[in-house]
């Protein structure tokens, strides 16, 4: 693990089962939590928080920002680090573009499909986010 933050700067480390995908040093840090999306920044309550589908994005100083997609897990936040622990994870450049739209377009059509049926309309809604939200971190945000 790198160091402990410096300043006013937070920890972030973004896990999953398999491999560590960052340990870094940033301003703040967005993450996709089960009801909505929150912002981490230095000094923040302690929290520990059911993740969602969708994009981590981490606020670097001069302006960077990194993105990854993660799907479902946790995220403890601490004052000075934010440690997110998902269930998968994908960097930008791992991201299937046309494997994310097929599925985008397989939500759209169980969508247009649901007639009267809640629980399809909840798993195309499902389809469709996060479909988009690996789109999003990828870059191509043509359905956003």
């Amino acid at each position: 693990m790198a160091d402990e933050a410096q300043g006013d700067k937070l920890q972030v480390r973004l896990v999953t089962p398999e491999r560590e995908l960052i340990d870094t040093v940033a301003d703040s840090v967005e993450l996709p939590g089960r009801t909505g999306y929150l912002e981490v920044l230095y000094g923040a309550a302690p929290l520990l928080t059911e993740l969602g589908t969708g994009l981590v994005t981490i606020h670097g100083g001069g302006g960077s920002n990194e993105r990854y997609y993660v799907a479902w897990g946790f995220a403890e936040v601490l004052p000075n680090r934010v440690t997110i622990l998902a269930e998968s994870a994908q960097k930008p450049e791992e991201i299937d573009t046309p494997a994310a739209q097929r599925e985008y377009e397989r939500g759209q059509k169980m969508w247009d499909q649901a007639g009267e049926d809640a629980e399809r309309y909840a798993r195309a809604n499902e389809l469709m986010h996060d479909a988009q939200a690996r789109m999003d971190a990828k870059g191509d945000s043509s359905h956003g």
